[in-house]
């Protein structure tokens, strides 16, 4: 076996409980970009074989982009390996196909993100940002912005645009903490009869999801409306590929704003004269979310499988071996972003990996931007005076998610001073 340089842990995701690890990034990027990983059991879940973290900007554009050498299909796209029995399934989804299968399903679906549907629910976003900002502000002095607003913004907008009943809300909810948060010790895990945690993505814990989705799709066919859902439901989908689409949408279309969303606004927090220049109209909206996707990637981390014996940055790499992108690495290499720990929500060029790049890359990603957008313009409009922590935020326990759990601040009046 080739000589493996001692690299520091990128995998343990309970680093990430303290936030992105960036000296750890920062040593790997310039001394070992592509450097080996070991797996060992955490929290209950089995020791893996290890795989290469690609740490570079240059190098994740390389792997995201080349579907042949580098496969989603092969091992699927979570870092630790899925049970041999349940890897067919987990396959059905595009998120862990390669072209040419992925790309069938990715147009099929792609026509129900047309822009004028995007558009038309951008209304309905920037109504339901104000009413829950109007809470926030109305319950006065210090607030939990996830818990009092961006919870409910990126979920409630995510029902809208499939068509998903008030009344069935909650079910995404619960469905979505289950997968995202399965290495969280808040979020107790399923256990088999032998006591070891079971897959949240495994056949059994996805049954009541998918005949959700059945039943949600036969209505469609009955009472069809102006949502994703409804068009999915009469498309050429199998009934297990419509399955596997409202899982993938309920969660990443679910999680990639929750996670964002209060991060943006933590970034902002933390940086009070950015915060001023956007809340002054002196920055471009579009280009300030750009830049806080940039410094807070909802997605820490995505899997790829080497489909041949290969050479990434000098090093070697075997047919088999686990190959795993760190986007909020990339985002921060300083061979592509200029001080990149500053924020500088002009910055451009900014051609972050938040959203992936290549086949892959995030369907949904205009429906993201625009959320974000009519997001930080409501919080402008309803905290004129500003937002500032009233504590540290809570992060998620993973290494996969870049989630917030708490995002305490104190909204200040226009007149009030800075602390």
């Amino acid at each position: 076996m080739e000589n493996r340089i001692v690299a520091p842990d990128v995998f343990d995701p309970r680093i990430y409980a303290a936030g992105i690890p960036h000296d750890r990034f920062r040593a790997l990027r310039d001394h070992a970009p592509v450097a080996w990983q070991e797996e060992p059991e955490i929290l209950g879940w089995p020791a893996g074989s290890g795989f290469w973290a690609v740490t570079r900007h240059a190098d994740v554009v390389r792997v995201l982009k080349d579907s042949g050498t580098y496969s989603s299909h092969l091992g699927a796209t979570q870092i630790r390996d899925p049970d041999p029995a349940d890897l067919p399934f987990i396959r059905r989804m595009m998120l862990n196909q390669d072209p040419p299968e992925h790309g069938r399903l990715r147009r099929l679906v792609s026509r129900a993100f047309t822009p004028g549907r995007i558009e038309r629910f951008g209304v309905t976003a920037r109504e339901r940002a104000r009413q829950l900002l109007a809470g926030a502000v109305d319950a006065g002095g210090e607030v939990d912005l996830v818990r009092a607003v961006t919870d409910d913004y990126a979920l409630l907008n995510l029902t809208d645009l499939l068509g998903v009943p008030p009344s069935d809300r909650g079910l995404l909810h619960t469905w979505t903490e289950r997968v995202i948060a399965y290495q969280d010790p808040d979020e107790p895990p399923v256990l088999d009869d032998e006591g070891r945690p079971v897959n949240p993505r495994s056949p059994a814990m996805l049954a009541e999801m998918f005949d959700y989705a059945q039943e949600l799709a036969a209505h469609k066919r009955e009472h069809p409306a102006d949502d994703v859902m409804s068009v999915l439901a009469t498309s050429e989908l199998a009934d297990a590929e419509l399955e596997m689409f409202f899982f993938l949408l309920t969660v990443a279309g679910n999680d990639t704003v929750r996670s964002a969303a209060p991060g943006g606004l933590l970034a902002l927090a933390e940086h009070p004269d950015e915060q001023r220049r956007l809340w002054n109209g002196d920055v471009s909206p579009d280009m300030a979310v750009d830049e806080l996707l940039r410094v807070h990637p909802p997605v820490l981390s995505f899997r790829r499988t080497a489909a041949r014996d290969t050479e990434l940055a000098g090093q070697a790499i075997r047919r088999g071996d686990k190959v795993v992108v760190f986007h909020a690495s990339a985002n921060h290499d300083e061979r592509v972003f200029p001080d990149p720990h500053r924020l500088d929500l002009d910055r451009s060029p900014n051609p972050h990996v938040s959203f992936g790049d290549g086949p892959h890359v995030c369907l949904g990603a205009h429906f993201a931007r625009l959320q974000l957008r009519v997001l930080h313009e409501e919080v402008r409009r309803a905290c004129p005076g500003g937002l500032e922590l009233a504590g540290p935020p809570r992060r998620l326990v993973s290494n996969f998610i870049n989630g917030i759990k708490s995002l305490p601040v104190r909204l200040r009046e226009p007149s009030a001073p800075r602390a």
